[in-house]
């Protein structure tokens, strides 16, 4: 490797992108390439950053098994910023497979911690977890720590163990100085900030407030039960019932969340339930089917009492009721959790992460776009989505995966 190359490698491990390309921009050898690619990623050009880092894995050639592995994880990570989550897990697997077999010790950890991050985006984080415990983050460089505690911080956020991350989120922030990248502390700085804006608003007793996510984390350690409407479940302490594949179900235990101690006539349940604009006598025949059909899953904690008016939520022992509601109210709020980030994001891997049909997701963005909360760019199979972030609340409680103690 000459020296133009080694110096704008140097340069681009600092952050320092325009220093890179001065040295390399005319530059059409493979090394060059894959230098230039990186430095686009940097830039935020990531179409063309794709494409100089393809033509380098060409040019390396198969005698250049490492170099052609590092493209490879390369092209992953810009893959997973610009929010392609359906790109081949395999080919990384393969490319790390190859470093770690040459000794590269740093690089085959790098593509282990892009699979991580990717299956902590779509919520599976057990599988995760267990990746990220083969890692030894001893031997990583500043950058490399201060990312390793940011998944170590966000699976902890995703899980609700607040102190967790917040410890995680130090260690990152001490990483990120030694690493001197402004890029990587800003994005270190955003995800302290996640700690200590509104998570989620809580409606008990006919009042509402937001909480921050360690408020969310005490709540869920009482007594009260609580009804869950960023995840879809009920639950009391430990003890949970999923409705999130029976929305009458939810919509009805919603309901009756919100208005106790009191109870909910008849006719409101059947509008909030079947969005009736009124009810007639199938209506009440179905709506007692249903209130069955609650009482029985909210058997361990809770019964569903009738009264004169209608029925009310009552329950078991003496704690209390509440309802813990996204900190916006929008119909497609769990959309706006992902957009939120500020990346760009397709149809397709929002319809991933969401566990959805496309064409729900695309109806969702289109209803947004109209409501001008997002806006779209590209056409065809390169359109993606964008949102501008929020400033006055974090929506981690809508983004996937298992509630804390699952």
């Amino acid at each position: 490797m000459d020296s133009l190359i080694t110096a704008a490698a140097r340069a681009l491990s600092t952050g320092d992108i325009f220093g890179a390309l001065n040295r390399i921009a005319l530059r059409e050898d493979a090394p060059a390439l894959a230098l230039r690619g990186i430095a686009m990623a940097q830039l935020g050009d990531l179409e063309r950053a794709k494409a100089l880092l393809i033509r380098a894995e060409r040019a390396f050639g198969p005698n250049e098994p490492v170099a052609r592995a590092r493209c490879v994880v390369a092209l992953a990570e810009i893959a997973l910023v610009s929010r392609d989550l359906g790109w081949p897990a395999k080919s990384l697997a393969a490319a790390q497979a190859v470093l770690e077999a040459r000794g590269d010790v740093l690089n085959a950890a790098h593509a282990r911690h892009l699979e991580i991050r990717r299956l902590v985006l779509i919520g599976r984080l057990d599988e995760a977890e267990r990746l990220l415990a083969d890692l030894d983050p001893r031997p990583f460089p500043p950058a490399s720590r201060a990312a390793y505690e940011l998944v170590i911080a966000g699976i902890a956020m995703r899980r609700l163990h607040t102190e967790q991350a917040r410890t995680a989120l130090v260690r990152a922030r001490q990483a990120a100085r030694y690493a001197l990248i402004p890029g990587l502390r800003a994005e270190v700085e955003a995800a302290i900030d996640i700690l200590n804006k509104p998570a989620a608003r809580l409606v008990a007793r006919g009042e509402e407030r937001l909480l921050r996510l360690d408020e969310v984390e005490a709540l869920l350690a009482t007594d009260t039960l609580v009804v869950d409407a960023c995840r879809y479940v009920v639950r009391r302490r430990d003890v949970r019932v999923s409705l999130a594949t029976r929305p009458v179900l939810f919509a009805l235990a919603l309901t009756l969340g919100r208005a106790w101690p009191g109870d909910v006539t008849r006719d409101a349940l059947v509008r909030q339930a079947f969005h009736a604009k009124e009810a007639d006598e199938s209506h009440r025949a179905r709506l007692r089917v249903e209130i069955g059909r609650l009482r029985k899953e909210l058997r361990p904690f809770a019964d569903v009492t009738a009264t004169k008016r209608g029925f009310a939520l009552a329950p078991h022992g003496t704690g209390e009721i509440a309802v813990l509601a996204p900190p916006v109210d929008d119909e497609h709020a769990a959309v706006l959790a992902f957009l939120a980030d500020g990346e760009s994001w397709s149809s397709s891997a929002l319809a991933l992460v969401l566990d959805a049909s496309q064409r729900t997701i695309q109806r969702a963005l289109e209803a947004l776009a109209a409501a001008g909360k997002v806006q779209p760019f590209g056409n065809g199979r390169a359109r993606r989505w964008v949102a501008p972030p929020p400033t006055g609340f974090t929506t981690s409680l809508l983004l996937p995966g298992p509630l804390p103690g699952g």
